[in-house]
């Protein structure tokens, strides 16, 4: 397997990791909201944007490779 592949497997590993990753900091943040912390759920949510501008990029950087 050469490098572009490996490339392919390991941007869309990172992808999914992070897919992962936000499904449970949206969970987290609902939890902090009904806890009454809005303050802290702000700020995870705010790691949730950054979160879907990472995928983006790493989308780019995978489409790029074709």
């Amino acid at each position: 397997m050469g490098f572009i592949e490996k490339a392919r497997i390991r941007l869309e590993n990172w992808i999914t990791h992070n897919d992962h990753h936000q499904e449970g900091y949206e969970m987290f943040a609902e939890q902090l909201e009904d806890a009454g912390k809005n303050e802290s759920s702000k700020h995870v949510r705010e790691m949730i944007e950054m979160t879907v501008r990472i995928n983006e990029c790493l989308r780019k950087a995978l489409k790029a490779l074709e």
